[in-house]
């Protein structure tokens, strides 16, 4: 029977993260339809399934389909296609969910497309009305959101990190491996990866924090992205900005939040001297609460912001930073 397939990469013994967000939505898919929940899973050929496989188990996958081979621990689009195309004829999937990540956004479209199937982007609700999955997705830059159905299948469908529920795990349960044989021609690969480059970073990523700070012109410059740095130490968040603090040199483009930048969907965003332009606020449509400070009581983030502050973040910041320490005892 055709059911709901999620797309997982292994890292070392585990999945990344998005696995389980995307087996909690899978499962309510496949309940609604009465279909399974599988996996494909995939990995280099160093890469021993059985460790990441049973993570996807106790998740709730009854099938892993494990596509394993070097070129698809570098990375290569082309090769992940190819595979991934190997591993959905053999699972006939009703329904395929990868996290909108890297390999979603290059990979996904492509499989719809060799599957002759439909595709949803960057959905952060799935629901199953009328036997048809029924995707929430953000539209107009986030200033609103929209539901798509798509009837055509497979539905391939990319979902925003951080938007699903989980997958509660439960380690008594097992499934069923399957070994999906690839043979990737190395005429494949288009891009060739020449170097990889490793920015190095502390506390917790962008894209999965809890909490976020960000900053933008309003800060006034590198030096005070340190009054936000202290913040985010004292709050265990994650550091961002806006691309206009990022063109003006203040921090790296790895910060950078919105529509050519990274988005997030953390629990809390508090947006410093940020004035709320759509690009920037395409990148943050799935955060649960949006705190603005700015001075400029006019500025469009605070349509968005669940609670805004119109002052001075020179002052604002630091009192906050103080009584933050004050309540959780650093």
């Amino acid at each position: 029977m055709p059911g709901i397939v999620i797309v997982a990469t292994a890292e070392g013994q585990g999945t990344n993260p998005a696995a389980l967000e995307l087996l909690g939505g899978g499962a309510g898919l496949a309940k609604a339809l009465g279909c399974p929940l599988e996996a494909v899973l995939v990995s280099g050929s160093g890469t021993d399934p059985a460790g990441p496989a049973a993570k996807l188990f106790a998740g709730g996958a009854r099938r892993v389909y494990s596509v394993r081979h070097e070129r698809l621990g570098n990375g290569s689009p082309e090769a992940a296609l190819e595979a991934l195309t190997a591993a959905c004829r053999r699972a006939e999937p009703r329904v395929v969910l990868f996290s909108a990540d890297r390999l979603g956004l290059e990979v996904a479209p492509r499989l719809a497309h060799r599957l002759g199937g439909s595709m949803i982007t960057d959905a952060v609700a799935l629901e199953v009305r009328d036997g048809d999955v029924v995707a929430t997705r953000p539209a107009f830059g986030g200033k609103a959101m929209e539901q798509v159905a798509a009837r055509a299948t497979p539905q391939v469908v990319t979902v925003k990190l951080r938007a699903l529920e989980p997958a509660a795990l439960d380690e008594s349960r097992s499934g069923e491996l399957v070994e999906v044989p690839v043979d990737l021609d190395p005429g494949v690969d288009r891009v060739k990866l020449v170097e990889r480059v490793e920015e190095a970073a502390e506390g917790p990523k962008l894209e999965t924090a809890r909490v976020v700070i960000g900053g933008g012109r309003g800060v006034g410059g590198a030096e005070n992205f340190k009054q936000l740095e202290e913040l985010a130490r004292v709050l265990g968040a994650a550091l961002g900005a806006s691309r206009a603090a990022v063109d003006e040199g203040w921090v790296p483009a790895s910060w950078q939040i919105g529509q050519t930048g990274k988005a997030i969907a953390s629990d809390l965003y508090i947006a410093v001297g940020i004035s709320g332009a759509s690009q920037h606020t395409a990148g943050i449509s799935g955060v649960k609460t949006i705190v603005a400070i700015n001075t400029d009581p006019e500025a469009p983030i605070f349509e968005r912001a669940h609670l805004g502050v119109v002052g001075d973040h020179k002052a604002v910041v630091p009192a906050l930073t103080a009584r933050l320490k004050e309540l959780l005892g650093k």
